[in-house]
């Protein structure tokens, strides 16, 4: 069963014996039979069905998140993750052949995916289930130890993932440190095979400099402000009901939630009602009433989304109360691109539209800031989705639906630029946590390679200038393969 460590005392203490404890375990090879990681996975699921209801609860607790959303959005999602990681581990593991050139024949040449080692994952509160536990899957189908650190801004679900890890994972190699700042510190500081973040910009950049002091690999799963456009091509109130569904969720507190909107003045004047309406079909007159509308994890971040909304005239919403940490869902039409809740990402309920003449503005916009974690467009146009596929770019682009990229295992999720590095789900995450290791085999006999070796004779010169005309890198099947 996993460790639990609640890090009151000397957390550098605590945390350098948990790291050693995982290392051990590592080194002993404890992790890196197959069978011992489709056990680990087929645990982990029978902790989400078994548990789901606690980790609900705990949902509830910190985020106001309802039962049926927690499904959806975290625990679902994570038993999809596990079913397709547990249906395909066995061919994952298994050596890949790659083609030899015709020059070095007779040769075999392999790529190997070898465990990294002991793994960090340090989790964020918006999604404190499932970003906490999908990269731990990753680690544990590839073969490593993890030490896992749940978010300090979630107590909830951060106390109940350690309550409920340890009875149900291998304590020697899976490992839950809760604590804060001073924690991640202690954390930061020890020396891991790789390091998987998900959070804000700010701390990603703490966490890169500390890895890079190891020269550690990491995987930064970040956010900013994802995009979506509409045009005049698609049916409006369809848009807007999905539109609503992406942004609302969790109360905005979405890393790939649309940020804010591009459309031209007549779109969005005509878009709007759409998203009155959408907004009270899915959440009732009054969203404060509603079991499924959450709340703002806390009250430092709803200062800080309700202050995105001074000197602004919300075109409906706008509604905030502190002692609820509650605010509307909001869509402000017609904001000006150098307004402050245009310069960072707003991860909250409010909606702003920017209003751009056209789809070379949209373009032009887009392509001026950072490159985004999402980027949305709901356009019927096969020239519009051309565009956006060729001249932006961005962690994902999705036409028609905003965050269900999230549900397709075979996609990579993850970033690009300021918006993270690297990328998990599926086969994706079993290589984040994997070393490719190329494998090559050469008989000794026959000695082929005396034909390259000096002294160069003339005939060994024309024998190198007709490889380096024909090329020696052709792509030819792997010797042995079956034709």
């Amino acid at each position: 069963m996993a460790t639990s460590i609640r890090t009151k005392q000397e957390p550098k203490v605590v945390v350098a014996d948990a790291v050693a404890r995982l290392r051990q375990a590592f080194d002993r090879g404890t992790t890196k039979p197959v069978a011992w990681r489709l056990r680990q996975l087929r645990a982990l699921k029978q902790l989400l069905l078994e548990r789901g209801v606690e980790l609900e609860r705990a949902l509830a607790t910190d985020l106001g998140k309802s039962g049926t959303e927690a499904q959806i959005t975290e625990i679902g999602l994570l038993v999809g993750e596990i079913d397709h990681t547990l249906k395909h581990l066995k061919r994952w593991v298994r050596p890949r052949r790659v083609a030899v050139p015709l020059t070095l024949a007779p040769a075999s040449a392999s790529v190997v995916a070898e465990p990294v080692g002991v793994v960090l994952v340090i989790g964020p509160w918006n999604y404190p289930v499932q970003l906490c536990i999908g990269p731990v899957i990753g680690a544990l189908a590839a073969g490593d130890a993890v030490l896992l650190k749940p978010s300090e801004l979630a107590p909830a679900t951060s106390a109940a993932l350690a309550r409920l890890l340890p009875e149900y994972l291998d304590d020697r190699a899976v490992a839950v440190v809760e604590g804060d700042a001073e924690v991640a510190t202690a954390l930061l500081a020890e020396r891991f095979d790789h390091i998987f973040y998900t959070g804000g910009a700010a701390v990603g950049k703490v966490v890169a400099r500390a890895a890079a002091e190891h020269l550690t690999p990491i995987t930064l799963e970040l956010g900013g402000k994802s995009p979506v456009y509409v045009d005049d091509t698609v049916d409006l109130a369809d848009a807007a009901r999905r539109i609503v569904w992406g942004k609302l969720m969790n109360a905005g507190q979405t890393c790939v939630a649309p940020d804010y909107l591009l459309a031209t003045r007549s779109v969005a004047d005509r878009l709007v009602p759409y998203l009155r309406d959408a907004i009270a079909a899915l959440y009732g007159p009054d969203p404060a009433d509603s079991a499924d509308y959450g709340r703002i994890i806390s009250d430092k971040h709803f200062a800080r989304v309700s202050g995105l909304l001074d000197g602004l005239e919300p075109a409906l919403g706008g509604v905030v109360d502190a002692s609820e940490r509650y605010i509307a869902p909001t869509v402000v039409n017609g904001v000006d691109a150098t307004a402050s809740i245009m310069q960072e990402e707003i991860f909250g309920p409010i909606l702003p539209i920017l209003h751009v003449s056209g789809l070379e503005q949209a373009i032009a916009h887009i392509r001026a800031g950072e490159k985004p974690l999402a980027l949305y467009v709901f356009s019927d146009d096969r020239a519009t989705r051309k565009r956006f596929t060729r001249d932006t770019s961005s962690g994902a682009l999705a036409f028609g639906v905003p965050a269900a990229h999230l549900l397709v295992p075979g996609l990579p999720f993850g970033g690009v630029g300021a918006s993270g590095m690297g990328a998990y789900h599926g086969r994706h995450s079993f290589d984040t946590f994997s070393h490719a290791k190329a494998v090559f085999s050469k008989p000794l006999s026959p000695d082929t390679l005396s034909l390259v070796y000096p002294p160069f004779t003339e005939a060994r010169d024309r024998i190198a200038r007709l490889i380096s005309k024909t090329g020696s890198t052709d792509d030819r099947r792997p010797w042995g393969a079956r034709r």
